[in-house]
């Protein structure tokens, strides 16, 4: 744990004590009243049969596309060669052949073999080469193989996402929501998030890929880790083993893996369809959905609508619900049937009712669009809402849309540009974090780093703390490569403070806590007290324990913030009201702020105040002998508890002389445990 005055553990006892941290951004969570739907949507009345053109998509057709696809210029072919075949390429072999020697230069940390690659890319792109010039201004952005610019990076990126390419524009959507250019960077994210939803399934919801978090705190994350290992995972051996041998839920789950690149494991549609089969033969009905799912959308296999509906039908049949969303998709679209919105709304109605978060998004965009019932807005923000709160992912972008357009609820384009963020991180850019997470797992850390990097220069919190994590974590071994070659120490330090920022902005309290860390030390920049205190108080903010404890401390020595002891002792008691395992921490603070306040010029204040400048001096001592990572501070509060304790004996002793029996009632008022 990097605390502050908590900052390097001396005793293995102190272990129980460290306050837990948090490495989860926080959920986006939307509050809405009846002040926030237009006058339109609240009295929907005066809407008529209006059923002119709003600007939405009505159902989207979700035909299964490959990332190379949906992504112009995606590493896919690199890493996934199986569903990106080097004869789908055309013209962009030399394209990905320079980006594979940018990928090995970093797997090794070779300089010079990063150099050339970083030349050819910088050929292609002074050429006009779309994809060239957003991996151009990647390393530009990051300082690798050329000097840090952030303005040619925002210029490549520019002509990159001119020439369309996505990745660049998620850069570019970044960038402007950063800087809170909300207007440009709605306009991005709104495009790229009707990419992502082409991928997402007609009837249920598919599952929530989110990039793993590889640490917990300080740590390796080695549980969230272990289930990430693919097929090499002993649990996903063991249900492969069920499967061969007949299990028909085995046989579900296995496809299912396969379908969707879970746990670590290949994307394979080819596989996933062979077990669905399977399944089906014994009857697994969810089978049967994922199939109608699979020749609806064209996942691995020609678009068959006739045996989409085949498998849908069966599927309700056997009382799954969200089967009811496919057959409404097929008969709203017109695919396999004739085209009948009538029935539509009657297979939407009957997912709703049985509580499919589907069903209600299908329902609010009928009466949002007037598709086969009178158009009613606050009907369909009813519905939506509904889906939304339920976690439908394409009610968030139908909801995006009607915030930024001010359709049923009133105009908001940065709440607008936050939801089209959420569900643009789901589309194909995702891909990057299975290909560095697979990495990682395979020692690969330069690999895993320079990709986790890509996806933090795209706006992922996860991947920004990743790759800031792997900094700090590895050193030298992280291969990180600089504008000159191999990354001295100070150039990982003013990177992951880079990364550990942004992703303080998005939520990350570890992140903040780390940010605070860097300007009270000046790891990375500049010594900076005050800048450290805004740190814990967004950490704070977020009711952190150790952020509250970090502020306690800097009220009790002045250091960026008024010194003030009472202040200092409600932050060090909010520390523990939210965490009981600081409570060893807080008793030692309070200790300390007892001895200030009593005896505010004694040698035991000059002793706590002094001590931590001495600590460098036997910092080395301290890691050798006592353990890995010492902590000073505790160490001498530790000792001033010992002196206090010293203090009362005596005073114990005199009084008692006396015939009296006297304490020190200051240290029950400081909070401190009084004995009777």
């Amino acid at each position: 744990m990097r605390n502050r005055r908590i900052r390097r553990l001396s005793f293995a006892l102190l272990l129980l004590a460290l306050l837990p941290i948090s490495t989860l951004g926080r959920q986006l969570v939307l509050v809405l009243s009846q002040d926030d739907l237009t006058e339109g949507a609240a009295d929907s009345t005066n809407l008529g049969d209006d059923t002119s053109d709003t600007g939405f998509d009505d159902f989207i057709d979700s035909e299964a596309k490959p990332d190379y696809v949906l992504d112009p210029g995606s590493w896919s072919p690199i890493f996934e060669p199986a569903i990106a075949p080097h004869d789908h390429l055309g013209g962009e072999a030399s394209y990905y052949e320079t980006v594979s020697k940018i990928v090995k230069a970093s797997s090794r940390g070779d300089e010079r073999a990063m150099e050339e690659a970083a030349s050819e890319i910088e050929a292609a792109a002074s050429a006009g080469h779309p994809h060239a010039q957003s991996i151009l201004g990647f390393l530009y952005g990051m300082g690798i193989g050329r000097e840090r610019n952030k303005a040619k990076s925002f210029l490549y990126h520019h002509f990159a996402a001119e020439g369309g390419n996505m990745q660049s524009k998620m850069a570019l959507a970044y960038i402007y929501s950063r800087q809170e250019m909300h207007d440009k960077a709605v306009k991005l994210y709104a495009e790229l998030a009707e990419v992502a939803i082409n991928s997402f399934l007609i009837s249920k919801d598919s599952p929530v890929i989110e990039p793993v978090r590889i640490h917990s705190g300080a740590e390796e994350n080695k549980e969230a880790l272990r289930k990430s290992r693919g097929e090499e995972d002993e649990d996903f051996q063991i249900l492969e083993y069920q499967a061969q041998k007949g299990n028909a839920g085995a046989m579900y789950k296995i496809g299912i893996f396969y379908y969707f690149g879970l746990r670590g494991v290949r994307r394979d549609h080819t596989k996933a369809l062979s077990w669905f089969l399977k399944a089906v033969e014994k009857g697994e009905a969810r089978s049967m959905e994922l199939l109608g799912e699979i020749y609806a959308r064209g996942a691995g296999i020609q678009r068959n609508f006739t045996k989409a509906l085949e498998w849908l039908t069966l599927a309700s049949k056997q009382q799954l619900f969200s089967a009811y969303n496919g057959l409404g998709y097929l008969y709203v679209k017109g695919y396999g049937v004739e085209k009948n919105n009538t029935k539509a709304k009657e297979y939407f109605e009957k997912a709703a009712e049985n509580a499919e978060a589907g069903g209600f998004y299908n329902l609010g965009v009928m009466y949002l669009k007037g598709i086969g019932v009178k158009r009613d807005v606050k009907l369909a923000t009813k519905y939506l809402t509904t889906a939304f709160d339920a976690g439908q992912p394409k009610a968030f972008y139908q909801l995006a849309k009607m915030f930024q357009t001010g359709v049923g609820y009133k105009k908001n384009v940065p709440l607008a540009t936050a939801l089209y963020k959420l569900v643009a991180e789901r589309g194909p850019c995702s891909s990057l974090s299975r290909w560095a997470l697979e990495s990682y797992l395979k020692g690969d850390v330069g690999k895993a780093f320079l990709l986790y990097s890509r996806m933090a220069e795209l706006g992922y919190e996860i991947a920004q703390s990743n790759a800031a994590w792997i900094l700090d974590k590895y050193g030298e071994r992280s291969m990180c490569l600089g504008e000159s070659g191999v990354c001295s120490d100070e150039e990982r330090h003013q990177r992951a403070h880079a990364l550990w920022w942004q992703a303080s902005e998005q939520g990350n309290e570890h992140a903040a806590l780390l940010i605070g860390d860097a300007y009270y030390y000046g790891r990375g920049t500049e010594r900076d007290y005050e800048r450290a205190a805004e740190a814990y108080m967004h950490a704070k903010s977020q009711s952190n324990a150790q952020a509250m404890f970090n502020l306690g401390y800097m009220h009790e020595h002045g250091q960026g913030l008024p010194l003030d002891l009472h202040l200092a002792k409600r932050f060090y008691d909010q520390a523990l009201e939210i965490d009981n395992a600081a409570k060893l921490p807080v008793t030692l603070a309070l200790v300390s702020l007892w001895i200030r306040k009593n005896h505010a010029n004694s040698f035991l204040v000059h002793i706590i105040d002094s001590l931590p400048e001495f600590y460098p001096k036997v910092e080395a001592w301290v890691e050798d002998v006592i353990m890995e990572e010492g902590n000073a501070t505790i160490l001498t509060l530790f000792v001033c508890l010992l002196t206090v304790l010293y203090l009362r004996e005596r005073q114990r002793r005199h009084v008692a002389a006396a015939g009296e029996v006297a304490f020190p009632h200051q240290l029950g008022e400081l909070g401190v445990p009084v004995a009777n």
